[in-house]
């Protein structure tokens, strides 16, 4: 096992999209959660038309909840990607059968899959909490206020539910690549969910219609935001808002993640490979 997962994360750290990916995330991190709210913090203070988003926001005990406020929508996407990624291009390329001629069985070869992305996830994660943490520093200096990190347990929390969070959108990926046996579709598809459909319900269809709010609290994307809104996450962010509590937005992230995994496992099991 160990062997497949080792050679499954050498072939993803030798594709430049998977790095590309990972910068596209710091970037948007970077720009969105503390560049642009800072500038508008700035240009309010200064007597600039727009209230500009609060100081205290941005300060090092704010950093976790800010890496994390991308994973329900934006970050997801990058995750949804990579998932796709790592699954299609055995579809893409036409090399399941080289690959599993010289394994085992199916099962190995996926669970390794399964395993990178979860990594992938993981360094994804780290590299945001990272970034958020220095660009914090950097706005604290200069504005000359007190550093006030977070404990270390609020941190780990964030991490944690940030790494579940993307690793349920890689999963997600995943299954839409084994079901689809390709990477534009998917990806596609995946895209249109996280960045348009979910965002539709919340903002226009579950205001006017009571099942669709009833239903948006069972989602993957509305309980993915209720989690990260829980951990500190700027609820002004796309898709963050506190619609249901953390232990049930936990549980939901996880079943799904575990559901789209299963799914995956099963349909690349049951079904040939032409």
């Amino acid at each position: 096992m160990w062997r497949d997962v080792r050679a499954e994360l050498a072939k993803q750290a030798y594709r430049p999209a998977s790095w590309l990916l990972l910068a596209i995330g710091v970037v948007l991190s970077a720009t969105f959660a503390h560049a642009v709210p800072y500038a508008g913090y700035r240009g309010a203070a200064s007597g600039a038309p727009g209230a500009g988003r609060g100081l205290a926001e941005m300060l090092p005990a704010q950093f976790a909840g800010n890496a994390i406020a991308g994973t329900p929508v934006f970050v997801g996407a990058l995750a949804l990607i990579f998932g796709v990624l790592v699954a299609g291009g055995e579809y893409g390329y036409a090399t399941w059968k080289t690959v599993l001629v010289q394994q085992p069985s199916r099962a190995t070869v996926y669970t390794a899959k399964l395993v990178t992305v979860a990594v992938g996830a993981l360094l994804l994660v780290l590299a945001l909490l990272a970034v958020s943490a220095a660009a914090s520093a950097v706005i604290a200096a200069l504005e000359d206020q007190p550093g006030g990190w977070p404990s270390g347990t609020a941190v780990l929390r964030g991490a944690g539910a940030g790494w579940l969070v993307t690793t349920m959108w890689g999963t997600l990926g995943v299954l839409l690549a084994v079901a689809l046996r390709s990477v534009a579709l998917p990806v596609g598809l995946g895209l249109v969910w996280l960045l348009a459909v979910q965002n539709l319900l919340a903002a226009i269809a579950a205001p006017l219609l009571d099942w669709v709010a009833a239903l948006q609290k069972g989602l993957p994307g509305a309980n993915a935001g209720s989690l990260v809104a829980a951990l500190g996450a700027p609820t002004g962010t796309p898709g963050v808002a506190p619609l249901v509590g953390a232990g049930q937005a936990a549980l939901v992230v996880a079943g799904y993640l575990a559901g789209f995994a299963l799914l995956a496992g099963w349909l690349l099991r049951a079904r040939d490979l032409d």
